[in-house]
């Protein structure tokens, strides 16, 4: 099995390959594996070592608190922080939280030997399912404590499918599997994995970070204090609709929202792409007179935008910090692949809505559990549900409530995780000199 396991990985690499003729982020992915062993500069990790990998950028997210306290706990070490994805990497490779930032070569065997050489690290953390099984044989074999956090198992896993004896088998090269829920932790002790604990998801210590260190965004301010409307001149209480990570459907489903909403609102929105095509198409959809582009009020009078009443976000990496102005917040991809991260909204106490297409994301099943998120399906459910969080002070005051309360008990998830390290798995090693 590990043979076709191999076989795969290889298969893989060599479609990486060619599709980088075509794909530019294929192109960065093949040239970041290209020749790593010699253009990676692994003589900064001298000492001990510890290597935390993330898949992506919101794997590295997820991994940061747990990096931060681990740095500060044991300055002795050298951080090594690998990337598969080039949207990681390309955005975190100045991350100067680690001693060195580089991709993670293809899990074959021979880079898995390669890099585990190469690194020689003294302690390995994975983040939620990022299961590379070379690499983990290779630390299991060398004695090298392993631990996956913020991990989440769903019955439709191939862990537990019939075939899936090998796979399961390859998770006890963990040392320790800290997971987000229970029902994890049952679907893993049903395979015979019982070194597991309920952590919950460190996102939720990274984001509550984030918000409380977040700084004004004068442009905007600008925007929400200055408009033609006196109804909104005059009001104490603008009310604000935040749109994160919106795709096409909900953009159409926001624009059928305030056709029939008839109460002043201003809409600040950031899609997910921010090409000049799919800028014009949202401009073309809203009403061009009615749009205005962050880039634009930037470092424009206020006159530029005093008619406009929704905001388009032409950047990256401002969503998380405005959030902050939002009375109500939507997140975007519910109708496709799946929701994006609700958790950067929900750090400021604020209830969110999304679409159908968020099952398998476990923080938005606990926020509509809570009271604090809803989805929907259709325009009319959209409108009857951000009307009455905008209109029904009780029952907007309710939801807040509600998230403040889930993002309060979810804390902590971090440091679990290091005072279960510390105190009863690997306290040893950790404290050797």
């Amino acid at each position: 099995m590990r043979l076709i396991y191999s076989c795969a990985i290889g298969f893989y690499a060599a479609a990486v390959r060619v599709a980088a003729i075509s794909n530019s982020k294929a192109r960065l992915l093949a040239a970041g594996w290209r020749g790593w062993r010699s253009k990676t500069p692994f003589d900064r990790l001298q000492g001990r070592v510890a290597w935390f990998h993330a898949s992506s950028l919101g794997e590295f997210e997820q991994a940061r608190p747990v990096m931060e306290l681990f740095r500060n706990s044991h300055p002795d070490f050298k951080i090594c922080l690998t990337f598969f994805s080039p949207s990681g990497y390309e955005i975190r490779k100045d991350y100067n939280g680690a001693d060195l930032v580089c991709y993670l070569p293809p899990d074959t065997r021979r880079n898995a030997r390669s890099l585990v050489t190469l690194m020689h690290p003294d302690v390995a953390f994975f983040v939620k399912y990022d299961f590379w099984f070379n690499y983990l044989k290779n630390l299991s074999d060398r004695h090298i404590p392993t631990f996956i956090f913020s991990a989440i198992f769903r019955p439709r896993q191939y862990f537990f499918r019939w075939y899936g004896h090998w796979f399961a088998k390859q998770l006890l090269c963990y040392r320790h599997i800290f997971v987000q829920n229970t029902e994890s932790a049952k679907l893993l002790e049903n395979i015979g994995i019982s070194n597991v604990s309920v952590t919950g998801d460190t996102r939720y210590d990274r984001v509550t970070a984030i918000a409380a260190n977040a700084k004004p965004i004068p442009a905007i301010e600008r925007f929400l204090e200055h408009s033609d409307n006196q109804t909104i001149k005059q009001s104490n209480n603008l009310k604000v609709l935040v749109a994160g990570s919106t795709w096409e459907p909900d953009e159409r489903n926001i624009k059928a929202f305030l056709d029939r909403y008839d109460k002043p609102l201003r809409v600040i929105l950031a899609p997910h792409m921010i090409g000049e095509e799919h800028l014009h198409y949202i401009e073309h959809l809203f009403g061009k007179e009615n749009c205005i582009r962050f880039s634009i009020i930037e470092h424009s009078s206020i006159q530029a935008f005093e008619h406009s009443s929704i905001l388009i976000i032409d950047n990256i990496g401002m969503l998380s910090a405005i959030y902050r102005y939002a009375t109500v917040a939507y997140i975007g991809g519910g109708f496709g692949k799946g929701i994006h991260n609700i958790l950067e909204a929900t750090a400021y106490n604020i209830p969110v809505c999304f679409g159908p297409n968020h099952h398998k994301f476990q923080e938005a099943n606990d926020m509509i559990a809570a009271g604090a998120a809803r989805s929907y399906e259709d325009t009319d459910t959209l409108t009857a549900i951000l009307s009455e969080w905008l209109c029904d002070g009780e029952t907007y005051s309710k939801a807040c409530l509600a998230c403040r309360k889930t993002m309060s008990a979810a804390g902590g998830s971090a440091q679990s995780i290091m005072d279960e390290i510390e105190k009863n798995i690997y306290p040893q090693e950790l404290r050797r000199q």
